[in-house]
């Protein structure tokens, strides 16, 4: 597995990786993770990950990942 691309983008960490043809996008924000996959073939170049870390995509992400927040507060509070 190889490293492509860190970042931190409104408090979210952001790692690129290159494994089996794929690439793997994990967004990670305090003790949320969300991770997904691209095939290698579906972009043109390593600059065209770019795109998903804006607009709809980005925005959602975020989105996601304060539901997944809230469901782990929401599940920890039930113990």
């Amino acid at each position: 597995m190889r490293i492509v691309r860190e970042l931190v983008k409104e408090g979210i960490r952001i790692s690129v990786f290159s494994w089996n043809n794929k690439y793997l996008l994990k967004f990670e924000d305090g003790m949320i993770e969300q991770t997904f996959k691209v095939s290698e073939l579906d972009l043109t170049s390593e600059k065209d990950i770019d795109f998903f870390f804006e607009g709809e995509f980005w925005e959602r992400v975020k989105k996601r990942s304060d539901e997944m927040h809230q469901m782990l507060r929401n599940q920890l509070g039930n113990m």
